[in-house]
């Protein structure tokens, strides 16, 4: 009896700390609906579409989702080429400083992400590389990858060796046992970890502020946003939507790998 009291009591305080960190996220999407221009006044008057086509008529606005979804796709990518090639070649082999490559690969995502800035920003400064898109992309390529050789050498540790050295035996030669035995096997967490650094990437703002330069990504352009209260409801629209675009991605990495044993690099 007196578990079962407790097992209750778990599930209330777990129930208690989703409502409470999802609740501002509700508040949010109401707000973006609400038919009252200060759109802070509760309860809503209303509901309205109006200010979804008011921000989607913004060329500023367009803009920095365009350079927002440019700058994940493209670190993305990368990480998923540079993560692959990363996980293949340390679980593979051992060799001296294998751990502290382990370790420089990691490094990015559990370091503060201003730490990561200042750095990038001096290389750069260093290198002569004036800030941009570029810097933006290298930026967020530095965690992206982590997200990738996490999930992707996960997923190595748990692949049948025996499968691969079936498919040596039987003649294959080593291009052929990569793309009929290994890359199956790697396609859901390639696909989770592509996910993962996609949400990542779209909604990182620290490091972009320092890699960024003139340049403006959609959360950059919310931060300035914050000291004009008058487009407050075309903000609470574009918040709606950054939710929205990073959230998603989250749920279906989630489902892709929720039969794994260990997908990391869920969170910063």
């Amino acid at each position: 009896m007196h578990s079962d009291k407790a097992s209750l009591g778990l599930r209330l305080a777990a129930w208690g700390g989703l409502v409470f960190l999802h609740f501002p996220i509700l508040i949010i999407f109401i707000y973006a609906f609400n038919t009252e221009d200060a759109a802070f006044s509760f309860p809503p008057q209303g509901f309205t579409l109006k200010w979804i086509s008011v921000a989607f008529s913004r060329p500023d606005v367009l803009e920095s989702i365009k350079l927002s979804l440019q700058v994940a796709c493209m670190a993305t990518l990368i990480a998923l080429v540079l993560g692959t090639l990363a996980s293949a070649a340390l679980y593979r082999r051992s060799f001296f400083g294998k751990e502290s490559i382990s370790l420089m690969l990691i490094l990015p995502i559990a370091l503060p992400g201003i730490i990561t800035g200042i750095a990038l920003l001096s290389a750069f400064k260093r290198l002569g590389i004036e800030p941009g898109v570029f810097t933006i992309v290298v930026g967020h390529a530095t965690f992206c990858v982590v997200i990738v050789y996490n999930n992707v050498i996960a997923r190595l540790r748990r692949t049948s060796q025996s499968l691969i050295e079936a498919s040596m035996d039987l003649g294959a030669d080593g291009w052929q046992t990569f793309r009929f035995i290994v890359l199956p096997n790697l396609g859901s967490a390639l696909l989770a970890g592509g996910m993962l650094a996609f949400a990542l990437s779209f909604d990182e703002i620290i490091v972009t502020t320092f890699t960024a330069g003139h340049e403006r990504t959609l959360p950059i352009w919310l931060l300035n946003q914050l000291s004009r209260p008058r487009d407050v409801p075309v903000t609470n629209v574009v918040a709606m939507l950054v939710m929205l675009v990073t959230m998603l991605p989250i749920l279906g990495a989630y489902y892709l790998t929720r039969g794994g044993e260990s997908v990391a690099g869920s969170g910063k």
